[in-house]
């Protein structure tokens, strides 16, 4: 066992429930097939790794590890799963803190799954930051941030409005007022709406390893990108980029 929990907060992969920003450009049925593609990567890539992996999943009722045993069946014994629990995203990464507190890990690096492309590195650069910081988090280019580490189960959560562009600022005034110190890793994408799967898909283009089983998934549908690509450069205004971490409506 590592003393280092990460967790990464996910959805069953559901019609009509999961991404529903991305769905309504690129269909429901579609979003599933990508999603799942996310979380067969992320389940491959840090499954019997450094940290010890775990999924903190929504609908609570529903049986994630059998789910995510379908991702990666040769790593099944190395993943362990638990609901989430709260009425707001920042009500329910507080609980994950919380609960792997109580299970002993002395470490815990929180991520959410809709970033496919992060890489071992990263995390690991967090785990490490962790030696000399009391937060660590990982910026997002909206304001918000992609991951989140902590020792111990700190507040940095309540009363930040997580819909908006002032999370990361929010969230550092927040520890900074409990005398809590913060490191900041790179910044990451997140992909929550078509500019930001489009992005991907160029990025995926260039270097396949950083998400192969999401390459390998946008690969068969290159013709259905290629024309988002074109109406995007055809049309940029009705196609800004938004890259939105923390909607408070809706699990990570």
């Amino acid at each position: 066992m590592s003393d280092t929990a990460l967790v990464v907060m996910a959805r069953y992969p559901e019609v009509g429930k999961t991404k529903t920003r991305l769905a309504r450009t690129i269909g429901h049925h579609e979003t599933v097939r990508l999603y799942r593609a996310f979380l067969t990567d992320l389940a491959q890539r840090f499954a019997g790794q450094l940290c010890d992996l775990h999924w903190a999943h929504t609908p609570a009722e529903v049986d994630y590890h059998a789910f995510v045993a379908t991702l990666a069946p040769a790593l099944a014994q190395h993943m362990c799963c638990f609901p989430q629990k709260g009425t707001d995203l920042g009500a329910r990464l507080l609980n994950v803190f919380q609960w792997t507190h109580e299970q002993h890990f002395m470490r815990t690096i929180v991520t959410s799954s809709d970033s496919p492309q992060i890489s071992r590195e990263i995390v690991a650069q967090a785990r490490e930051a962790l030696d000399a910081a009391d937060v660590v988090l990982g910026p997002a280019e909206d304001g918000g941030y992609y991951l989140i580490a902590m020792c111990k189960p700190y507040d940095v959560f309540s009363g930040v409005p997580m819909s908006t562009s002032v999370v990361m600022q929010r969230t550092i005034e927040l520890a900074e007022r409990q005398n809590l110190s913060v490191r900041l890793l790179e910044p990451l994408f997140d992909i929550d709406e078509l500019p930001d799967l489009l992005r991907l898909v160029q990025l995926l283009e260039a270097d396949r390893t950083l998400a192969p089983v999401t390459a390998a998934y946008l690969a068969t549908r290159r013709s259905l990108y290629d024309n988002y690509i074109r109406r995007v450069r055809i049309y940029p205004a009705r196609h800004a980029a938004t890259f939105d971490l923390h909607r408070a409506d809706q699990p990570v």
